[in-house]
């Protein structure tokens, strides 16, 4: 597999050896002895999500103790993934990366804790997985509005197509964030 480092410390994209023939391809989309150059992590819970074109779901994190590092990627359609700083004191705090995941690039994206995360659908549809290394706790849910000037994310996504959740259209603002993060 290939590492690729990106502006945020921590936060990779990983491009897995994909072997390919008349019959398909074949590659592993996870072994926990490569997956250690990374990061030494015991991912506990996968996650898959299908959402249509225009789906935007984030930007959300866990608060400590519950925070979760993510191992992400797309098994069917395309999307751009999202990964903002909220670690107070980082040198990137505030500041974001994004990597477009496809089943045709396989590529995945890591987020260690401290990141709020979010992603866009481009394609018509797309399945997104993802491991976790923290359980889900409901009561530790945080998240920051998608849409914030502020960071300025670009979700490839035209603001009229946009589709949220009820939950996704009521999130602060970054300037008003209290990161729980140190």
């Amino acid at each position: 597999m290939k590492v690729i480092k990106t502006e945020i410390e921590g936060v990779v994209i990983i491009e897995p050896r994909v072997f390919g023939d008349a019959r398909g391809y074949f590659f592993e989309s996870y072994s926990r002895r490569d997956f250690a150059e990374v990061a030494d992590i015991d991912f506990v819970q996968d996650n898959e999500s299908r959402s249509c074109y225009g789906v935007v779901r984030g930007l959300h994190f866990q608060r400590p103790p519950y925070a979760q590092s993510k191992l992400v990627r797309v098994v069917e359609g395309r999307v751009l993934d999202v990964a903002v700083d909220i670690r107070k004191g980082s040198p990137t705090y505030g500041r974001h990366v994004a990597a477009e995941l496809s089943a045709e690039n396989h590529r995945q994206f890591f987020l260690p804790q401290g990141m709020a995360h979010g992603f866009a659908v481009l394609s018509e549809s797309a399945v997104f997985q993802y491991k976790c290394d923290n359980f889900y706790h409901p009561e530790a849910e945080g998240a920051l509005a998608w849409d914030d000037p502020e960071l300025a994310i670009d979700w490839q996504v035209p603001a009229d197509r946009v589709i949220l959740s009820e939950k996704d259209r009521h999130h602060p603002l970054f300037k008003n964030f209290i990161s729980p993060f140190e």
